[in-house]
Order: C-alpha cells, then sequence, then structure tokens
C-alpha cells in the first residue's frame, strides 16, 4: 500500500484510494431553489461515508470497558535466572517492549474514572517467544472463587436490568450471600479504593502463577506491581467532585504525563514458595481470596516497567488491544487456581467475540516474533496471507514444521488422582482471617473514620433487612466494626428521613 511521504500534505480520497474533489460535497438532483434536493446511489462518497459510521463502534467490554493505555517498555534490573529461563525475564539490561492498559472495572466506557471500582492492568509483553500477557488487578484478592459466580458477580456491580442504574441493593445482595469475598470488600472500601492517578496504583497478579526452567524445576509465584512514585488515593469527597467535573480526570492525568516527558514507572516483584512447601503453607495458594504473608514470602524484584509513549491513536492502539492470561511464553505457567484456568478461557473467547477470530492479527496484539500457525486461518480480518497454499491439517508430509519443546507445564507439576463431582466453596471463620488483619492495619493508620465514610453512604439506602445483613457479615470480621458500622448507618438514615422531611 502506497503511504503519503513523511511530512507531505495528504491527498484526500476514498477508503479504495480513489481521489475526491470535495469531502464536503454530495451528488445531488437539485431543483429550484433553497436546500431542497435528491441524493443518488452513484453518490459513492457520501454512501461510503454514512455506512462506515453506522459500523464504526466494535462491541463495547462487558467489564474494563473504560481504560487508558500506553506503550513502554520493561528493563531486567535483576538476576532471575534461578526462577525461571523466560527469556524477557533473563539479562541484567534486557529490555522488551510493553504494551500497558489500565482500566476501571464496572463502568461504561463513558463512565467517571474516580468511582470507587477495582482497577484492572493488563500487559502485553512483546517478547521473542511470543507475547506474553498478564491481566492483573490493583485489589490483591478476588471478590470470588468459583469461576462459575464470575458473571454473577460482574453483574451486580452493574445495571439494574429493570431500572437501568446502578443498584447497591444488587450489590450488597450479593455479597452477603456470598461472603468468601469480604477480604476485596475491606480492601475495596479502605484508604486505596480510589487512586489519585493511574501512575501511582500498585497491581497484583491476584492468582497464583508458576516459574519454570528447562530442567523441569519450577517455583510457584505472585506477581506484584508497586510504582516507584508511591502510591497516592483520594478521599471519597474529592473523588466525587471530579466525577462531575472531570470524568476522563485519570485519562488525561497518564496522557499528559506521558506527553510531558514524566514517565511513569513501576518495579516488578514476586512472591516465590517452592513446591515442597504448599502442604504446609499458611493460607490455601490456589485459593484467590487470600493473599501469601510477605514475612514468610518477602517480595523479589525483578525488573521495571516505564511507560514512555502514548497511542497513536486510542482505538487502534488501545480499544483493539485484547489481553489474556491463558498468552504465557515458555517459563511461565498458570496453576491450579480454577478462577485463573477459567478467565484462560474466557478473556480469548471475548476478544473472539468482540474483534473477531483474527484478532490477533491487529497491530496492538500482534507478536513482534515469527508466527506459524497454518491450522489458524481463514475467517473475518485474516491479513496476514493465510499461509498461501501451506497445508492445513496436521501431520502432512508437504511441508516440514519444526518443533521446539516448551515447558509452561513441566514435568511433576501437579500430579491429580480423584473423580468428577459437581462442587462449590463453603465459607469458614477462615474466611475473615486476613481481613480481621486488614482491620488492625485500618485502625492501625487511624483510618477507622475513612472506612466508615467510605462503606455507610452505600449501606444507607438498602433495603433494612439486607443492610442487616451486610452489617453482620462486617460484624464478623471484627465486633467493633459492625457496632460502628450500625450506628453510622442509623445516623445516616436518620440523617436522610430529616432530610426528607423538610
Amino acid at each position: 500500500m502506497m503511504e503519503q511521504k513523511e511530512g507531505a500534505d495528504p491527498t484526500y480520497t476514498l477508503a479504495g484510494g480513489q481521489p475526491v474533489e470535495d469531502p464536503s460535497s454530495a451528488l445531488q438532483i437539485r431543483a429550484g431553489q433553497g436546500n431542497g434536493g435528491l441524493s443518488v446511489l452513484a453518490d459513492t462518497q457520501l454512501i461510503e461515508t454514512l455506512a462506515h459510521f453506522a459500523r464504526e463502534r466494535i462491541p463495547e467490554r462487558s467489564v474494563h470497558a473504560k481504560a487508558a493505555g500506553a506503550w513502554g517498555e520493561f528493563e531486567v534490573t535483576h538476576d532471575n535466572s534461578d526462577l525461571t529461563d523466560a527469556k524477557f525475564l533473563n539479562g541484567i539490561g534486557k529490555k522488551t517492549k510493553v504494551l500497558q492498559r489500565i482500566s476501571t472495572v464496572a463502568g461504561e466506557k463513558g463512565s467517571s474514572d474516580t468511582v470507587r471500582d477495582v482497577r484492572g492492568w493488563a500487559t502485553r509483553f512483546f517478547t521473542e517467544d511470543g507475547n506474553q500477557e498478564f491481566v492483573f488487578n490493583d485489589l490483591p484478592v478476588f471478590f470470588i472463587r468459583d469461576p462459575i459466580k464470575f458473571p454473577s458477580m460482574n453483574r451486580s456491580h452493574k445495571r439494574h436490568p429493570q431500572t437501568n442504574v446502578p443498584d447497591q441493593n444488587m450489590f450488597w445482595d450479593f455479597h452477603v450471600h456470598n461472603q468468601e469475598g469480604i477480604h476485596a470488600l475491606m480492601h475495596l472500601f479502605g484508604q486505596r479504593g480510589i487512586p489519585a492517578s493511574l501512575r501511582h496504583i500498585n497491581a497484583f497478579s491476584v492468582h497464583t502463577y508458576t516459574l519454570s526452567k528447562a530442567d523441569g524445576s519450577y517455583r510457584y509465584v505472585k506477581w506484584h506491581w508497586e510504582p516507584d512514585a508511591g502510591i497516592e488515593t483520594l478521599d471519597a469527597a474529592t473523588a466525587l467532585r471530579l466525577a462531575g467535573e472531570e470524568p476522563d480526570y485519570h485519562v488525561k492525568d497518564l496522557y499528559n504525563a506521558i506527553e510531558k516527558g514524566d514517565y511513569p514507572t513501576w518495579t516488578l516483584y514476586v512472591q516465590v514458595m517452592e513446591p515442597k512447601d504448599v502442604k504446609d503453607a499458611l493460607v490455601d495458594i490456589f485459593d484467590n481470596t487470600f493473599t501469601w504473608p510477605h514475612k514468610k514470602y518477602p517480595l523479589r524484584p525483578l525488573g521495571r516497567l516505564t511507560l514512555n509513549k502514548n497511542p497513536s491513536n486510542y482505538f487502534q492502539d488501545i480499544e483493539q488491544a485484547a489481553f489474556s492470561p491463558s498468552a504465557m511464553v515458555p517459563g511461565i505457567g498458570p496453576s491450579a487456581d480454577i478462577v485463573l484456568q477459567a478467565r484462560m478461557f474466557s478473556y480469548p473467547d471475548a476478544a473472539r467475540y468482540r474483534l473477531g477470530a483474527n484478532y490477533q492479527q491487529l497491530p496492538p496484539n500482534k507478536p513482534l516474533s515469527p508466527i506459524y500457525s497454518p491450522y489458524q486461518r481463514d475467517g473475518p480480518g485474516t491479513i496476514n496471507g493465510n499461509y498461501g497454499g501451506d497445508p492445513d491439517y496436521v501431520r502432512s508430509g508437504f511441508r516440514t514444521i519444526n518443533f521446539r519443546q516448551t515447558h509452561c507445564y513441566p514435568e511433576g507439576h501437579e500430579v491429580w488422582n480423584g473423580k468428577m463431582q459437581s462442587y462449590a466453596t463453603e465459607v469458614t471463620e477462615r474466611d475473615f482471617e486476613q481481613p480481621r488483619e486488614l482491620w488492625e492495619i485500618i485502625k492501625g493508620e487511624r483510618a477507622e473514620g475513612q472506612f466508615l465514610e467510605n462503606v455507610v453512604p452505600t449501606l444507607v439506602p438498602i433495603e433494612e433487612g439486607l443492610c442487616d445483613k451486610a452489617v453482620a457479615m462486617f460484624a464478623r470480621v471484627d465486633k467493633g466494626l459492625g457496632e460502628l458500622l450500625a450506628e453510622a448507618v442509623r445516623k445516616g438514615r436518620a440523617k436522610a428521613a430529616c432530610v426528607c422531611g423538610k
């Protein structure tokens, strides 16, 4: 395809390259004075313009629709060769191109940035072994551990099916009946529930992964990103004001910082656990509602991420980007966390629906490494040559293909022997141990009042019986917390009744 020379003024054409004299004109049959006339089917420019406009939107993401994004690079800063031989993590000073997308979860594409919500953290490393992708969150734990609940949990945080507005009754109804999410709720309504800037957020794998080597050795890890500039947050009142005055506050902040050369950076860490230690671990490492104790499993630094380039076109670079936890290079693998396994199916499936079966051929998704996947071809949007006349079936004798042994699933990694059964987890007192520890931290930071200010406004308007159940759930964390919430809700309702009475 011929392109305009750099620096030259472009010459307007139709999408097929045909020159057109005036992009603001339309062919018409004119009769008499005034603006009346008849359009004609021969007006290719008008028809192309209108037809494309009706098709320029693609399906919005079901979750994580509102986002900012940028390009950057990851640099290895430590010797990681004892953990993995994943190439992009080895060799101090090695740099890898990165695409980053940071999003809210529940809100639509046009929603406000500064709402109390989880932030998604999607990273693509363009490695010589293909794309390595991580889809993390800014909370260290998740709300569920049974994958079948994933759609329900997200729906409860969105719009009521009848009123089409967010509904606190839905939110709390889900969580009081799925109390394994109490740890995540404590974080969400804590001091870090609303970041001051996307440049100042943590990100966590939430799930357990494996790091492995070609010799068959492997370790379990949890991933952590920490902002080098420190964590900064917003109080609820400031966040509410910005939601009305500047709904794109976070998007603009990240874009403007990068544009003026104030490049944000994060350090990548892992917590490491030996396979032999799993049976004696203090927590179930395959349950994403628990964190690993940092004292026993300290953070180990691997490298640094720098975001240094804004997208040249948001739709092309960020809206069309599709990330999946299933994209793993040799040396990195999943674990027995079944929510992670479900996401490994769900994310690329969503991308095929939203962008088409060949979404990996789009510029922000296409690997920089060589690709030869002749059994995945045809379909809308094929732009890679479609492998010419190469066989499209396995074990052909007409084309020799080389194979490379990988080790995402090292030998001896989790041997299973069991029976098929229907299973759902149950909530026990153990689910409240880490939330209880978090509440002690909140009290130690004298942030009890802020926690109440964050939670109570969401409890005051809901049905009284449901509110009582929500307060009782927090009382299982700490009896004093339950009492504080109950009293604050009582005062909040009395104040609301007084205002209504006026």
